[in-house]
């Protein structure tokens, strides 16, 4: 367990003169401790009083929010008003920089303003697995940021989970086979489920999305009636820019047919043949992944994530690599933000 820590802006108006010797100001506005109590993953920061200036703090101590998340993987912020789409970028900028444009996108969001969109805009009644923003490009971001504009209803967690867990919990073998043959990702576009092509791309032209392709390692492949089907292949483990670790980040369980629900799976399977299915992973060298291999990587995603219920103007920084983010289903009303920042090219970081 962490000791409790705090920190602000030293030297703010109305605080000043009241130093005393060994004693920081930081102190009396922000408090960081660990949301449960038992586990060192994921910090819970709290003002100590109303009415700081956040994004003075956060851009003063960056180096601080950047030592503590490198340590714990994910901060929740609470009680800071972080609420509407403007703030909340600026929020990602002062601690982050400039917020990334969503590019080679893989599942259905609504764009707010600038670069803050919707999470994923699926069904309420359905879960998403736990996975790492954008684990299947060879572009991705490094830091992932979630805003509660609307608190759901009922339930509508977004669970998060330990990546230095998951690793440690996987099969050595099955690492191992992963490290050496990496993951083939196989995508169809325009076949009526899943984003079409000009979605994902965000162009209407299919000689940019060629151009895009091969500028990052992705091969396209235009099929009949405007459809396409892009293959690459990706690492399973990849080793972080900042700690040096190896860390398991990847698509591989997450985009597989049969880690969606039984009768969505079963749906896309009877009407698509294997090569067309939305989405699909194999091994790099184009085998199957084995069913009992797929089943060991969910049960290790889902013994390590926590959860918390949201309130309204809580903003949650991950870095993406060390942890895992999910969706429980939920009724009412729900509206998460989300926004990413410091692409990484996965080339640069394979282990």
């Amino acid at each position: 367990m962490t000791a409790t820590s705090a920190v602000s802006v030293s030297g703010m108006s109305g605080l000043k003169g009241r130093r005393r010797k060994g004693i920081q100001l930081g102190q009396e506005l922000v408090q960081f401790k660990p949301l449960f109590d038992a586990d060192d993953y994921l910090l819970l920061a709290t003002p100590t009083t109303k009415g700081i200036d956040f994004l003075a703090w956060a851009k003063q101590y960056r180096n601080l929010i950047e030592e503590k998340l490198l340590r714990h993987g994910a901060i929740l912020f609470r009680g800071f008003g972080v609420q509407e789409p403007a703030h909340f970028e600026r929020c990602i900028e002062a601690i982050s920089g400039a917020s990334l444009e969503y590019k080679f996108r893989a599942s259905p969001r609504t764009q707010i303003a600038g670069n803050i969109f919707t999470s994923t805009d699926y069904p309420a009644d359905q879960p998403i697995f736990p996975h790492n923003e954008h684990a299947y490009s060879p572009v991705f971001p490094l830091r992932l940021y979630f805003c509660c504009h609307t608190p759901p209803g009922v339930r509508g967690e977004t669970p998060l989970g330990d990546n230095r867990k998951i690793l440690r919990d996987i099969d050595p073998e099955v690492v191992a086979k992963f490290k050496a043959k990496k993951i083939l990702y196989v995508r169809n576009y325009g076949d009526g489920f899943g984003l079409p092509w000009r979605t994902v791309f965000q162009t209407d032209d299919p000689s940019e999305v060629d151009a895009y392709c091969r500028s990052i390692g992705i091969e396209t492949e235009w099929k009949a009636n405007d459809r396409l089907r892009t293959k690459q292949v990706g690492p399973a483990i990849m080793k972080h820019p900042r700690t040096g670790e190896d860390l398991w980040f990847n698509h591989g369980t997450f985009f597989h047919v049969t880690t969606l629900t039984p009768v969505i799976s079963g749906q896309l399977q009877q009407q698509f043949a294997e090569e067309d299915l939305p989405t699909n992973t194999y091994y790099g060298d184009g085998s199957s992944i084995e069913p009992e291999v797929l089943e060991h990587l969910r049960d290790v995603y889902r013994r390590n994530m926590v959860m918390f219920p949201w309130q309204q103007g809580d903003f949650v920084l991950l870095d993406n690599m060390l942890s895992v983010h999910a969706r429980s289903p939920y009724g009412g009303k729900r509206k998460v933000l989300t926004g990413m920042a410091e692409a990484y090219e996965a080339s640069a970081l394979q282990a």
